[in-house]
């Protein structure tokens, strides 16, 4: 990074905040200060330090830990949260109801912003790749990075604009199809496995490992179906070589020595040892807990997000995910006490171990299982606790688990046919989490065991399309069309490219 004053033209993939999308450039000046653009030093390589360049893809992770934009595309628009409006509270002119509701279009803030966030997380890895004096081990995590950032891209919208760095302001940038994107995200981890550091248990890894590659191409051949098929609400056909593909990347994540947690929310604390494969270093989960939280208990929360009765219902008593009364509800007092884990409903506790009392109503809070997603008063819906505030200060975001790699071997198994395989590994991980072992496994089945696991994690959008229930009804929210499975390209981002085009059905 440098702080020097410069004026150059904008390119919107770029800069944020602008009202300019994709990668278009105009010929505004401007001056910037703390900036990280770059100048070519011509045939595609550009001087600066790599890196630095690499940190700064690191650090642009931290899109990933903000309620809104990226992750509200994919939580909000599945069946595990929903975002009560609240008298006035949380209306934002309807932005997060309509991503419930599924009825958002091409003119959505978060889409847009998420848009951009994204394809300029890209070009950043396009730029590091570029950087002169660049080592083989850094060229292999900034093509990890960039395979990161282009399938969210990829899953999201189902086409990717691609500018390479010593292309000039009037070049449109290319547009990749899902498929080409598909291509282009597997060679970029198939060659980037060969140079990157091995992974493996021991704390929390915020860098690329092969571990981290694994889990991805593990990821992608389990969607491959999806991001490959003639339409992309389906039809989709799953094919034994792919699930094969699964089965040998996720056994070379076990084979690094990954295990799951004796206790389930240590994932999700300082204490993580055995199951974190990829972290965020930069931003926090404190997000994850002002979003639920009610704004009486501590720490005082936006009284924001909760979960669906019928999601909450899918869990048995004694399944450590369900959660853990909090110590205040015990008769412990202490330091945020008041707050368990899991799916915080009933009564709820104040520091001090007295019933907390909604300042608003003057009643003793209790969280309750119903929430209508309009007209909600302040304790409607279950709340969910991961990232306990004891220790969010302390602790890395999740985004590669290995939970989620064992669960992508098991469906792959299902998927193939070998459903005795499937349930051993599926009751493997129920065991250590106290659930009772399932008696058979089915996708229906399946599909529930990855919302028991993976919850408001920010993958339950993509296993919803790929078992075929994204556009079903569930509460508060219609059966939906068929196109919804993608998200529309922001207009501003199609007149200014032109290779762009507008998705199916808006």
């Amino acid at each position: 990074m440098n702080n020097n004053i410069f004026t150059k033209p904008l390119c919107s993939v770029l800069l944020a905040g602008l009202i300019l999308i994709g990668y278009s450039c105009t010929n505004l000046e401007v001056q910037e200060t703390d900036s990280d653009f770059v100048e070519s030093t011509g045939g595609g390589t550009i001087d600066a330090d790599p890196a630095e360049l690499l940190s700064t893809n690191y650090n642009d992770l931290a899109a990933f830990t903000d309620q809104a934009n990226i992750y509200s595309l994919y939580a909000h628009s599945s069946d595990e949260m929903i975002p009560p409006t609240r008298g006035v509270d949380w209306g934002d002119n309807g932005v997060w109801r309509t991503l419930h509701a599924h009825t958002w279009d091409p003119s959505h803030s978060f889409v847009f912003n998420a848009w951009n966030q994204l394809n300029e997380r890209v070009f950043r890895c396009n730029r590091t790749l570029a950087a002169g004096g660049i080592t083989p081990q850094q060229t292999a995590e900034a093509k990890f990075m960039r395979a990161y950032y282009m399938f969210h891209v990829m899953d999201l919208w189902g086409q990717v604009p691609f500018r390479e760095v010593d292309q000039g302001v009037d070049v449109d940038p290319t547009v990749l199809t899902r498929t080409e994107a598909f291509d282009f995200i597997i060679s970029d981890l198939e060659a980037a496995l060969t140079d990157l550091p091995a992974g493996g248990p021991g704390g929390v890894t915020t860098v690329a490992t092969k571990s981290t590659a694994n889990t991805l191409l593990a990821r992608l051949y389990l969607n491959r179906a999806v991001y490959t098929a003639s339409a992309a609400e389906g039809p989709y056909s799953f094919d034994n070589a792919d699930m094969d593909k699964v089965i040998q990347y996720a056994d070379a994540v076990s084979a690094d020595g990954y295990s799951l947690e004796a206790n389930y929310y240590d994932n999700f604390s300082p204490d993580a040892a055995t199951e974190i494969i990829f972290a965020s270093p930069t931003g926090s989960p404190q997000n994850r807990v002002w979003m639920t939280l009610h704004y009486d208990q501590n720490p005082s929360g936006w009284n924001g997000f909760t979960t669906l009765s019928d999601f909450y219902d899918k869990f048995e008593d004694g399944d450590q995910r369900k959660g853990e009364p909090s110590l205040a509800s015990q008769g412990v007092a202490g330091e945020y006490n008041g707050v368990g884990r899991g799916f915080l409903i009933g009564q709820q506790y104040s520091d001090d171990a007295t019933m907390t009392i909604d300042s608003r109503t003057q009643l003793p809070l209790q969280f309750t299982p119903d929430v209508p997603l309009a007209g909600a008063t302040t304790d409607k819906g279950i709340r969910v606790m991961k990232y306990h505030p004891s220790n969010f200060g302390d602790t890395k975001y999740v985004l590669l688990r290995y939970g989620d790699v064992v669960l992508m071997k098991a469906e792959a198994l299902m998927r193939k046919g070998d459903a005795a395989g499937a349930l051993a590994e599926v009751n493997a991980l129920r065991a250590v989490r106290s659930a009772d072992p399932l008696t058979s496994l089915d996708e229906a089945a399946m599909l529930d065991e990855r919302a028991r696991e993976m919850y408001w994690e920010g993958v339950r959008r993509i296993d919803q399309i790929r078992f075929s229930t994204f556009t079903s009804a569930w509460q508060e929210k219609s059966g939906t069309e068929a196109h919804r499975v993608l998200y529309p390209v922001p207009a501003l981002a199609i007149a200014s490219n032109p290779n762009l085009k507008q998705n199916n059905g808006y």
